[in-house]
């Protein structure tokens, strides 16, 4: 197995809203503030190469939203998944399955492009299995209110009519021992319905994706929870489990919302988990 760290590109989003009751004055320490109090957010993927699989978990924003759209979430940098793929020697074309941890749109935007002559959509990995779950996908396509605008048709849809979406299934337990994906699952209610974290065997290391079950560093403490998360005291449970079992067995955690600091170890001390060390995903993944 080779694992490849995939930037798909960067955005801002309202610092308030990534942390909730937290003041400013405490989470600005760790995710600085511009004046219109926006924060670094980045769209960071993982890329799993097993065998005779290429695995990509989430796809990003994409780029087939209008310009007044992603004029609300101030893009930067030059980052693209064709360019990092291309990086590592891939190609879209060579995807056999990607893997959406939920299906608000900063995760699978870039599943599905427009077509040549943007008449109708086509899935950005042609060649791939589209894998999410059937509780996650009927909480998506018959959204509440308060998701509604994170669930866009466009992204979810077209999946579903080419014929490329697929089902895992949710055990009794929270993880799922050995998925059809060769990789262990956890799922999470809190932040949306039947979010789903791989956890993955690499080496002699154990490495974990939480996407936004834990965004960035800024989030580890127990009661700094995004103001976006449908179920905030589920969340609190969820992640104070979480975090025992990645500092108790010293997992290492890649972030993909975190624009700055891309895998992190975590501990156990007399305030609860905490940050342990912050390491370049190239050093983890080789």
């Amino acid at each position: 197995m080779n694992l490849y760290s995939i930037e798909s590109g960067n955005f801002k989003l309202d610092g308030g809203a990534m942390f909730g009751v937290v003041p400013k004055v405490i989470w600005n320490k760790t995710n600085p503030a511009d004046s219109n109090n926006l924060i670094d957010i980045g769209a960071r993927l993982l890329l799993i190469e097993d065998g005779n699989r290429l695995i990509l978990v989430d796809t990003g924003m994409g780029n087939k939203q209008s310009e007044k759209f992603f004029g609300y979430y101030y893009l930067w940098g030059d980052h693209s998944i064709e360019k990092s793929l291309k990086k590592h020697g891939f190609h879209p074309d060579d995807i056999t399955d990607v893997f959406l941890t939920h299906l608000h749109f900063d995760h699978v935007g870039g599943a599905v492009n427009w077509n040549t002559d943007r008449t109708g959509y086509t899935n950005a990995f042609k060649n791939a299995k589209y894998w999410t779950n059937e509780n996650h996908w009927q909480w998506a396509t018959n959204p509440n209110v308060r998701e509604k605008a994170s669930f866009l048709t466009e992204n979810i849809i077209p999946i579903q009519e080419s014929g490329a979406l697929h089902f895992i299934d949710r055990p009794d337990t929270d993880l799922l021992k050995q998925s059809d994906l060769g990789f262990d699952i956890f799922f999470a209610d809190g932040h949306t319905e039947k979010q789903m974290i791989p956890i993955l065997k690499y080496k002699d290391k154990t490495i974990a994706y939480p996407a936004d079950l834990l965004p960035t560093v800024g989030h580890i403490p127990l009661p700094y929870v995004m103001g976006y998360d449908t179920r905030p005291l589920l969340t609190l449970a969820e992640k104070e489990k979480f975090l025992k079992m990645a500092a108790d067995n010293n997992w290492y955690l890649f972030l993909g919302h975190d624009a700055h600091n891309e895998v992190i170890t975590v501990q156990n001390t007399e305030k609860g988990v905490r940050l342990k060390e912050i390491h370049r995903a190239a050093d983890i993944l080789i």
